[in-house]
């Protein structure tokens, strides 16, 4: 069993040196939903919610969080982003939106939690947007699907 890189040996909490780790290509997916009322989705899908275009602005606030992840997450690395992609698509059967990130950079550690941030803030801003006509709402499911790079190499949820 691997340990928790997080902490030290006197179990004290400590950020991880990751100096003698190669750059490599880093790429992270991360998924997640926000169920709604069939009505709240048919406003947001329509584009006819008074705030704007919720998906647009989900979106921003999306990429946005990912470039300030270790702001948020006190033991994270800084990371220099090169792409992050946010795709947001209307679930008519359940009714939810399904909200995906993807991450990629070239460093010393994953960008996992930029992928993870990406898509919470993403669900969290169409809550806030929405929240006015559907308090109801639920966010769930939100998890890694798959990452490549890195010492760990590719993994993919289901795969392990």
């Amino acid at each position: 069993m691997s340990r928790l890189t997080h902490f030290n040996t006197a179990g004290d909490a400590h950020m991880v040196d990751v100096g003698g780790k190669p750059e490599t290509r880093r790429i992270a997916i991360a998924e997640g939903r926000i169920h709604m009322r069939e009505d709240t989705l048919k406003l947001v899908v329509e584009g006819r919610h008074e705030k704007g275009d919720v998906l647009a602005v989900a979106r921003v606030a999306g990429i946005m969080a990912a470039k300030r992840t270790a702001e948020l997450i006190p033991l994270c690395h800084p990371l220099p982003l090169s792409r992050i992609d946010i795709a947001l698509t209307p679930l008519t059967d359940s009714p939810a939106i399904q909200c995906r990130a993807s991450a990629e950079t070239v460093a010393r550690t994953g960008v996992e939690m930029e992928a993870l941030t990406a898509v919470q803030i993403a669900l969290l801003t169409v809550y806030d947007m929405c929240k006015a006509v559907d308090r109801g709402m639920t966010i769930d499911q939100v998890r890694l699907v798959e990452k490549s790079g890195g010492k760990s190499g590719h993994w993919r949820r289901g795969d392990d």
